[in-house]
């Protein structure tokens, strides 16, 4: 009956917005001689504001079509490699005529991005991916919204989504290394514990930044959150069915609207305060903090669906029952073992200022990886990073990326192959 209400009132907005954003537009062209500018432009700042509160807010594209490499502009393509029905496998492929260049390029070590699944699209690693793509083959992880898929695709699950990136690791090849961003460091451990056990050839390292690892430690809002509510408080309160006017009509979701609901909850003043500088920002002119304000917006008020029985589980694992540090976790009958981990290095990254996954819950995927060796390990914080900044920004990009390439760079065999290699200043890009 929510998602029901919230269709109907989206659809009664949608011709508001629509005028509002033709009266921004209206009002914004210099043909008032009698009105003075400052008046028509402060009336087009307001119409404008009114059509980006009221307006649907879509999928965005990734928009990557190139990249600086060795100071060379490198064409980048956007592939399916892999279709599942709730993700899709992305490869970023780098085309060059510069034949030194393009050797080089051949020569970069492959890395799976493994995108959050909860609440925002992958497009939110943008940056993630643009910057891993001066030194790296980059693929991603482009999960699906769950109210887009049918009922006869069944349902999607934890377990499904460790088979997922099992199967997505498994298509790349074995000198893969897999970098997870947030909600995926569990699932992900989860996938490289469980072919360690089965003998099968790991990813060459594995890199996790500001996940739930062990919830426990330093919890945040979010954390407690899930930790103080019960499982049937989550299911009878936030698990709702997708309308009919969609292709997965009936399914079992954690609507989007909800979360970003929440998103904006946690902090209501900034987003209040963001919003009145943008419509200063309209009526000063100053185009490019405008923009910048719409590109982030563009993004973070674009949420998806996810499936019930997923965001259930990972509610009652990862903040409830504790299962994947309690050594309590099975995926279709297998026990999680992350000490059974050799071949795989761990680096482990977290924000000085994050509050979402906070300090010490990530770092706790050493004390579970018994197995990898001291050499083949390492933990970093980036100080005066949030949680976004670890991987999106300038911190990201100056402090957070250069750890991860030389990380990565050491360790071409695996963490049972060859000793790591010193870490050095890998080249600008490629």
């Amino acid at each position: 009956m929510v998602y029901d209400l919230y269709e109907t009132q989206r659809s009664l907005m949608r011709p508001l917005a629509d005028f509002a954003e033709a009266a921004a537009k209206f009002y914004a062209n210099p043909v008032w001689p009698a009105v003075p500018h400052n008046v028509t432009q402060r009336v087009s700042a307001s119409y404008d504001l009114m059509h980006r509160l009221l307006k649907d807010y879509e999928k965005p594209e990734f928009g990557i079509n190139s990249v600086q490499i060795e100071g060379k502009t490198v064409a980048v393509q956007q592939r399916v490699v892999l279709e599942k029905p709730f993700c899709r496998l992305l490869r970023f492929k780098r085309f060059s005529d510069d034949v030194s260049l393009l050797g080089k390029l051949k020569d970069d070590p492959t890395v799976l991005i493994v995108a959050p699944l909860s609440g925002h699209h992958s497009t939110l690693l943008r940056d993630t991916v643009k910057t891993m793509l001066q030194d790296h083959k980059v693929f991603i992880t482009d999960w699906t919204d769950a109210r887009m898929v049918p009922t006869e695709q069944g349902r999607f699950s934890l377990d499904d989504y460790v088979a997922y990136i099992r199967e997505f690791i498994a298509a790349i090849g074995p000198d893969v290394h897999v970098m997870s961003v947030c909600q995926p460091t569990v699932p992900v451990l989860g996938a490289i514990s469980l072919m360690a056990s089965a003998g099968e050839i790991a990813p060459r390292s594995m890199i996790m930044m500001g996940g739930p690892i062990d919830a426990r430690k330093s919890p945040t809002a979010v954390n407690n959150l899930a930790m103080n509510k019960s499982y049937e408080w989550f299911e009878n309160n936030v698990i709702y069915r997708v309308p009919a006017s969609y292709p997965g009509a009936g399914r079992r979701v954690y609507p989007g609207f909800l979360q970003h609901s929440g998103f904006v909850a946690m902090n209501p003043d900034r987003h209040l305060t963001s919003h009145y500088d943008y419509f200063l920002d309209l009526i000063r002119g100053d185009n490019d903090d405008a923009e910048s304000h719409r590109r982030f917006y563009d993004e973070y008020n674009a949420v998806l669906d996810m499936d019930a029985d997923y965001y259930l589980d990972t509610i009652k694992l990862v903040f409830q029952d504790f299962g994947l540090v309690n050594g309590t976790w099975t995926v279709e009958g297998e026990t999680v073992r992350p000490q059974d981990i050799h071949r795989t290095a761990l680096l482990t990254i977290e924000g000085e200022l994050d509050d979402i996954s906070g300090a010490g819950q990530t770092e706790a995927a050493h004390d579970l990886c018994t197995g990898i060796a001291s050499v083949s390990r390492q933990h970093y914080v980036a100080e005066g990073a949030g949680h976004y900044g670890i991987f999106a920004g300038r911190r990201w990009r100056e402090k957070v990326y250069p750890v991860v390439r030389d990380f990565i760079a050491a360790h071409p065999q695996g963490a049972a192959g060859d000793p790591p290699r010193k870490p050095t200043r890998s080249r600008a890009s490629a």
